[in-house]
Order: structure tokens, then C-alpha cells, then sequence
């Protein structure tokens, strides 16, 4: 039986008032997700909050369907309150030698630019390849050796949309040694990000995005060989693996468990992990793959209007922008302004770099794309 489109818009009240193409800033927040948060809070105070270890076990069943979402196990996942923070733990955590490189693009997303050059002064070296319109997978490829013991790449750019091929860039990374973090914030709900296809070491999550969740609610996978190579730097009460004793703690040496958990720190996000949980519920009920195919259509429907309107799609130029942050140049026109103008139609998307971004995801229609493009040929 089809799916019926118009159930899944009806969970974002922001669509009754908005045509909302901006998920690669801010994703709409459904509302069963902010049921879950109410719901939370309500169950604190009828318990009176003394049954708060079942919160770690909601925040547990919320661990293994974001392993499903990646194609991970429950075990490498730990909870994040922004992506940020989870690559500083990342780099904070590895044993770096002078001389070691951290290889990444140059048009990337600021934490992915501003983190590795803050390790300059212990002698890490940053490397940078073109983005853009510029990129192509053989110079990163090219650019991955033996000194590179962190590759870095948002799986989706934030201002261009290049679509970098995460599954052929991990497996020279593997090959090399090294390991292969993606910051999956960018488009993690989108588009098919696969950590054993696509040789992922680390996957940073910030869910506000693409996930459609609040702010502070995200996840990390971290592999087996990752945690090998990245100690924790967030010590805790929850550092020792028998941290649920809470009538009788552990007042020695914390031996962490092997597993993402033990990056996480000390209290959870619970109303925020209940809101992801929430989605992913709505994302399962959709099914991954129907999900992705949807954003695949409203994508490339989305480039078809772009051009409609005058304006010059990065995908025409380059095929590695396959992507549904779709971004198109409008020769002779000052896309902020543009932008801004269709706010005032109650049109929400964004302007980046010089390009028109529009981000359309799967609670998106036709009906929306053709508002976009009677008011951009207006």
C-alpha cells in the first residue's frame, strides 16, 4: 500500500504556515517528538524521578535504532550533545605525534576546519583539498598516506552541497591506516550512510538537522577501531562499567566498558534522546529506503525548478552534487536578497557562499517546489 504523504506532513505543524525548504539549517521538529519531550517530564513527576535508571534504558532502545539507522551495532553508539563536542572528544583523544596529518576539505563546515588547526601547536599538520565545484574524489584520494591518521568529511556540505563518495574515500583510508571520521549531522536522516559500506571509523550526529530533532540531541558511532585509538576525555561517575550499582559506587580507578558509552560523560539528554527516539520511530515507519528515494525525487525536482527560474544547479556542473542540499548561482542576482524576499512570502530557505540553497526533505511536495518557483519567477 502507498504511503500516505500527507500523515507524515500533518506530524510538522510548521508546514500549515511555512513552505519550510531549509532542513540543512534547522530541521522542523515533528510532533510526536515533542510528545515525547512532554511525556518525560510528566512521567518525572508522577516517580518523582526514583525510577531514573528505566531512563537509561529508553536512552539504551534509542542507542540500538540509531545503530540501525547506520547499519552499526548498539554497542558503538554513544549520545552527543552536539557534533562540535563529539569531534573535539575525537581529537582530544587520540595520541598525536608531530608530523601527524589530519586531511579534510576546504569548504567544509567551520568545527571541521577550526578543530584541526587547534592541534597546529603540537605539531599535527592540517590538509585541505578543493571543495566546491572544485572537488574530486582522486585529489583526496590522492592526498590520503601513511601521515594521515584522520580523514575528515561532512557527508553533505552544508554550503554547497558537494556529496563527497564517503564509500570509495573510506576504503583508501583504510587501506592507508588511518581513520575516517564523517560528520553525518550534515544529511544523516537523508540520505543512506552506511559505516561498514562506507568504512566509517566515527559518525557524528547532531540530530537538529536532516533528523528533525531538538538541539542537544545527537549520537556518535564510534568502531571497535576507533575506540582503540581515541581514549575518552570526558571522565564520570558513569566511567567505571559498573556504574548502574548506584547503592554501592565504585570509589577506585574506573575501568570503562568497551563501548560508545564510555565518551558520553555523566547524565543524559533523556527528553532530548526522547524526542530522537521519537523520529526515528517516525523514520522507521516510513522505511529508510522509501525515505531516502523521496528525498531523491523531491531533490531532483528541486533542480529542475532552479532551473526554471533562471538559476544554474552545482549538480550541472559536477556530479558529486547529487545531494538534497541543492544549490543553484543566479547570475545577476544577489541570492541574500533573494533569499530574504522569499521570506517574506513565507518561503523558509537559505543563502550560502554565493548560492541559493534550497534543502527539501521527505514531508516536502510538489505543492511546495511550485510556491518556490512562482515566487522566484515573480
Amino acid at each position: 500500500m502507498a504511503l500516505d504523504w500527507s500523515s507524515v506532513r500533518s506530524e510538522f505543524p510548521v508546514l500549515e504556515d511555512w513552505t519550510y525548504l531549509n532542513a540543512a539549517t534547522f530541521g522542523p521538529v515533528p510532533q510526536r517528538a515533542v510528545e515525547a519531550i512532554e511525556q518525560h517530564f510528566r512521567d518525572r513527576n508522577e516517580t518523582a524521578s526514583l525510577d531514573f535508571l528505566s531512563w537509561f534504558d529508553d536512552a539504551d532502545a534509542v542507542r540500538a535504532q540509531a545503530a540501525r539507522l547506520l547499519g552499526g551495532e548498539p554497542q558503538d553508539i554513544g549520545f552527543l550533545p552536539s557534533a562540535g563536542i563529539g569531534l573535539s572528544w575525537v581529537m582530544e583523544g587520540m595520541g598525536w605525534r608531530p608530523g601527524d596529518r589530519i586531511l579534510t576539505i576546504d569548504h567544509e563546515f567551520p568545527n571541521n576546519i577550526y578543530s584541526p588547526l587547534s592541534l597546529a601547536g603540537r605539531g599535527v599538520e592540517s590538509v585541505t583539498v578543493p571543495g566546491g565545484l572544485e572537488f574530486t574524489p582522486e585529489a583526496m584520494i590522492g592526498a590520503i598516506d601513511e601521515r594521515v591518521r584522520v580523514t575528515l568529511v561532512s557527508a553533505l556540505s552544508y554550503s554547497s552541497g558537494l556529496r563527497p563518495p564517503l564509500e570509495r574515500i573510506g576504503r583508501a583510508v583504510r587501506a592507508a591506516g588511518g581513520l575516517f571520521v564523517v560528520d553525518g549531522t550534515q544529511g544523516l536522516g537523508a540520505i543512506d550512510i552506511n559505516v561498514a559500506r562506507d568504512h566509517a571509523d566515527v559518525v557524528l550526529a547532531h540530530g537538529y538537522k536532516w533528523m528533525c530533532c531538538p538541539p542537544g540531541a545527537g549520537f556518535l558511532y564510534m568502531s571497535e577501531r576507533a575506540r582503540r585509538a581515541i581514549r575518552p576525555t570526558v571522565v564520570s561517575w558513569r566511567s567505571h562499567k559498573d556504574w548502574r550499582n548506584v547503592n554501592a559506587l565504585h570509589h577506585g580507578a574506573p575501568e570503562p566498558a568497551d563501548e560508545g558509552a564510555q565518551y558520553e560523560g555523566g547524565i543524559l539528554n533523556f527528553s532530548g534522546i526522547a524526542a530522537m527516539g521519537a523520529v526515528l520511530d517516525l523514520f522507521e515507519q516510513v522505511g529508510k529506503e522509501t525515505l531516502w528515494a523521496r528525498v531523491a525525487e523531491l531533490s531532483e525536482r528541486t533542480r529542475q525548478v532552479l532551473r526554471e527560474a533562471g538559476g544554474e544547479p552545482s549538480f550541472d556542473a559536477s556530479p558529486w552534487f547529487d545531494s538534497p542540499v541543492v544549490t543553484a548561482r543566479f547570475p545577476g542576482r544577489d541570492v541574500g536578497e533573494l533569499a530574504l524576499r522569499l521570506r517574506e512570502k513565507r518561503i523558509a530557505l537559505a543563502a550560502r557562499q554565493g548560492f541559493l540553497r534550497v534543502s527539501p526533505h521527505f514531508y516536502n511536495n510538489e505543492e511546495d517546489l511550485a510556491a518556490l518557483r512562482d515566487a522566484l519567477m515573480a
